[in-house]
């Protein structure tokens, strides 16, 4: 069954269920206001240019708060935002509790958290607690001979005869070994330091006091500000197994198998004591990016005095079979049964090719076993007029589900991956630490086209050229070009999340309804939701069409690759 073969994969559940907890402000239907939600992922470094410098600020996201808020989404994630040396683009840290100075300041910051919530927008922030930047003070303290400043980190010996080979034979995510080794001022080798991404991100020791009482400031630091929740970035890699034993055939892991690494079972402790914090203010929630190796791991982390919600991942490595489709919306709703809660939905964010060109290519009859392996596309080319119809059908889908969905900037544009980048533009560590085998993650991350037919599309309002290069077959696909227009993709997104505010949000849960293969169909209550991801249209069903994916409400089939929303009363 499919809950034993894709039962490793990544869920979201919340351990909080359908119980009431006092502190959760009531939402649509009496719940929290997160368990519903839509929340629109911020890629602050590229979502708008506020100074002039050719990179996304906080000035820029500020400036478009009204844009956000005009899409009907709820909350608003903000990727990191600290100050860091950008080796992997804000995922090294150098101190949580300020701003990064090429975004703004505090100050800053404290403006566009009031800004949003006087627009009825929540503000979720990205904390990185697995690892710092080697450039944060105590990092550098630890180099210099700090004993205090080393016991934060993870220090080991090396193997071999004058300690040349790495302590185990972890790798790295980002490739390579996962252990670099410190040289002093006289160019003499030591010790080695653990970094499960890149070698500028060293792993923090959670066993640390110091560690863990600089965490819990932080996270009051933002909530004292107003911040709504935080998103946990790798949130299972903080404790490693006693020892840092071999991982033998492990040595690099995806997809939740067993690994001395990755979730173990002293995280718990760590997160009882978030889930205190978090509780001393009212309306506050924790977003996971949690992956483990089966049911029984998965609960121990949505426990009521642990997590609330973490991502559905199954949903995003979905190709666009109806089979495939309902085999991971079945698995992901069995799971949240088991403790009363909602499912989390994405289909792209900032880590993955973006769906749009997933869906331009022949789709696998299986789930997608990496997020970044494009080897199998080097001789095929998108089609990206088919990817567009796929992702906008895929989003009607997404939507009429219950739970929470997660949406990344753009892709209410339908912007494709731009797999053309020059290669001496590329900046993701992926690149350089992998040796070329992976081409990395920047072609989803390039800056937002707004307005103007070349870029840099209104992104920056100077000649400066933005931090990664824009396409120049972008005009069509601007906010200004699609604002206005009833068959764009930016006006599909409106419109469909208006209606599931109104209509889907509230609805009862979901019943399957019988369809021909290759047709995926179900109702919540009056509604039903009809997605055709064959080659051939079929008869529309009976009722009123609300929203279709290819056009405007009118009779006739459901295309290939559309989507349908339908009600019977």
């Amino acid at each position: 069954m499919i809950a034993r073969e894709i039962s490793g994969d990544l869920v979201v559940l919340d351990a909080i269920g359908l119980r009431s907890r006092g502190r959760e402000t009531a939402g649509r239907a009496g719940l929290a206001w997160w368990r519903t939600a839509a929340v629109y992922q911020c890629y602050i470094r590229s979502f708008a240019d506020g100074n002039g410098d050719g990179v996304g600020d906080i000035a820029g996201l500020r400036s478009r708060l009204s844009y956000l808020a005009s899409l009907g989404i709820d909350a608003v994630w903000i990727n990191p935002w600290y100050p860091s040396p950008q080796h992997d683009v804000g995922y090294d840290v150098i101190e949580y509790r300020a701003i990064e100075p090429a975004y703004g300041d505090l100050s800053e910051a404290d403006a566009v958290i009031a800004e949003a919530h006087s627009l009825g927008l929540k503000v979720i922030l990205d904390i990185v607690p697995n690892h710092s930047s080697s450039q944060a003070p105590w990092f550098q303290a630890a180099l210099a001979g700090d004993e205090a400043a080393r016991a934060r980190y993870i220090f080991r010996p090396g193997r071999g005869s004058s300690g040349e080979l790495p302590p185990n034979d972890w790798a790295s995510e980002f490739g390579g070994p996962a252990w670099a080794r410190t040289i002093d001022e006289l160019g003499r080798p030591g010790e080695w330091y653990l970094h499960l991404f890149g070698a500028q991100q060293p792993d923090f020791n959670w066993d640390s006091p110091d560690v863990r009482r600089y965490f819990e400031d932080v996270l009051r630091f933002w909530f004292d500000r107003g911040v709504d929740g935080f998103r946990i970035d790798v949130a299972y890699g903080l404790v490693k197994a006693s020892g840092l034993p071999d991982a033998g055939e492990r040595g690099y892991i995806q997809y939740n198998e067993e690994h001395p690494a990755w979730d173990q079972d002293g995280v718990h402790e760590i997160y009882r004591s978030w889930r205190a914090i978090c509780d001393e203010y009212e309306d506050r929630v924790f977003v996971a990016e949690l992956w483990v190796r089966n049911n029984e791991r998965l609960a121990a982390y949505l426990r009521a005095d642990e997590l609330h919600t973490a991502f559905q991942f199954d949903f995003l490595r979905t190709p666009f079979r109806a089979d495939l489709m309902r085999e991971v919306i079945d698995n992901a709703r069995l799971r949240a049964s088991e403790v009363g809660a909602p499912p989390t939905w994405v289909l792209s964010n900032h880590d993955v090719v973006r769906h749009v060109t997933r869906y331009a290519r022949s789709q696998p009859d299986h789930l997608v076993e990496s997020f970044w392996d494009k080897s199998r596309w080097e001789d095929e080319q998108a089609d990206l007029g088919r990817g567009v119809r796929r992702a906008r059908a895929a989003l009607l889908l997404m939507l009429a589900l219950p739970g929470i969905v997660y949406l990344y900037q753009g892709e209410e544009l339908g912007l494709p991956e731009f797999e053309d980048i020059p290669q001496e533009h590329r900046v993701d560590p992926r690149i350089t630490q992998s040796e070329g085998a992976d081409v990395g993650r920047d072609g989803c991350r390039i800056p937002l086209p707004w307005s103007g037919t070349a870029p840099p599309y209104g992104f920056t309002e100077t000649d400066t050229a933005t931090w990664l290069p824009q396409p120049v077959d972008w005009s069509a696909l601007t906010v200004e070009a699609q604002d206005g227009d009833p068959s764009s993709t930016l006006e599909l997104y409106r419109h469909a999340l208006r209606l599931r505010r109104e209509q889907f949000a509230d609805a009862p849960d979901l019943e399957w309804i019988d369809a021909p293969a290759g047709i995926l169909a179900f109702r919540r209550g009056s509604l039903e939701c009809w997605i055709n991801t064959t080659s051939d249209p079929v008869a529309m069903p009976p009722g009123s069409v609300l929203l279709r994916s290819g056009g405007e409400p009118v009779d006739g089939p459901v295309a290939a690759d559309e989507a349908v929303w339908l009600t019977t009363s």
